[in-house]
């Protein structure tokens, strides 16, 4: 997806909240500010937003000397998604159909954000998202929810490349592999992280965390960005990424960075921003399961 103006606001936003998150004194966050300011005229639209995120986290680092100032919430988001992954099972175990309850959860992980909730009453929640995913998730002949197609690819496909989102939602994404191995019987699934601390994306100790590791393949994408940006990533995740049998594709920044690029991907998540719900031509706040399967030439960075 490219840029859009709408985004621009949206960069310095981020510059900023993160900035303070940091502990940055005023004069730091000017600094911080300043230095994005000046290279947003630079950077082309025909880029995707989390290539400028990675310009964004950059300064942060230099400035603050913090690379991983959302340390604090992705351990807190990682505890309380697993401590309700009992209850998450039990969900999918007594559910009509499981592997779609499995892909509401995995999406739910998406919604939910533990980072600003200090006081976040879990069930009630979830029983909030999986009344909104009732109403939306059920448009099973929408092309913005195209189950039937993920399900005829899990099927299908031997090697399966799950591209990671944020921390804590990883626990979600546990409920879904393991579903899938469970309805689909010896498939290679490789789950990708971050290669270093971007926002609170989820690195391979999260992963680890959560307990994909028991369950799947981890590797790291190469990238320091909130999104799996192709361009930047390394050549032995370009080689896992060009020949998986499917690609599940979790949240929006991956969206972002791949729904351009050159091969099918299934994209799981919730659209929570106006521009992108704008570029999907849905509605804020729809739940997405959408399958891009046009082939184009890849973007350089």
């Amino acid at each position: 997806m490219k840029t859009y103006l709408d985004c621009i606001p949206c960069f310095l936003k981020q510059a900023l909240e993160t900035a303070r998150l940091s502990a940055a004194d005023e004069k730091t966050q000017k600094k911080i500010l300043d230095e994005v300011a000046r290279a947003i005229p630079r950077f082309p639209l025909l880029y995707s937003p989390p290539q400028m995120a990675r310009v964004i986290y950059g300064a942060i680092e230099r400035f603050t000397g913090k690379d991983d100032p959302y340390a604090k919430i992705k351990e807190k988001s990682n505890k309380l998604a697993l401590s309700i992954y009992p209850m998450l099972k039990k969900k999918v175990v007594h559910s009509h159909d499981r592997l779609l309850t499995a892909v509401e959860l995995a999406i739910a992980g998406n919604i939910i954000d533990y980072g600003v909730k200090n006081n976040l009453d879990v069930e009630e929640e979830l029983k909030k998202i999986l009344d909104k995913e009732d109403k939306a998730i059920r448009r099973e002949k929408s092309s913005l929810f195209d189950y039937r197609s993920f399900r005829a690819a899990l099927k299908r496909s031997n090697t399966i490349l799950y591209l990671a989102d944020n921390a804590g939602e990883v626990v979600f994404d546990r409920i879904l592999i393991e579903e899938i191995q469970k309805t689909y019987k010896d498939k290679n699934i490789i789950y990708a992280v971050k290669e270093k601390p971007v926002i609170n994306d989820a690195l391979r100790g999260d992963a680890v965390f959560a307990g994909i590791e028991e369950i799947a393949a981890i590797v790291s994408s190469g990238v320091d960005t909130p999104g799996t940006v192709l361009s930047l990533c390394s050549k032995e995740f370009l080689n896992i990424f060009r020949r998986a049998d499917m690609v599940i594709s979790k949240g929006q920044g991956n969206f972002e960075a791949l729904s351009d690029y050159t091969r099918p991907v299934f994209f799981l998540f919730m659209a929570k921003c106006p521009v992108i719900a704008r570029d999907v031509k849905c509605a804020l706040g729809d739940v997405i399961l959408l399958y891009k399967n046009k082939r184009v030439k890849e973007k350089a960075s």
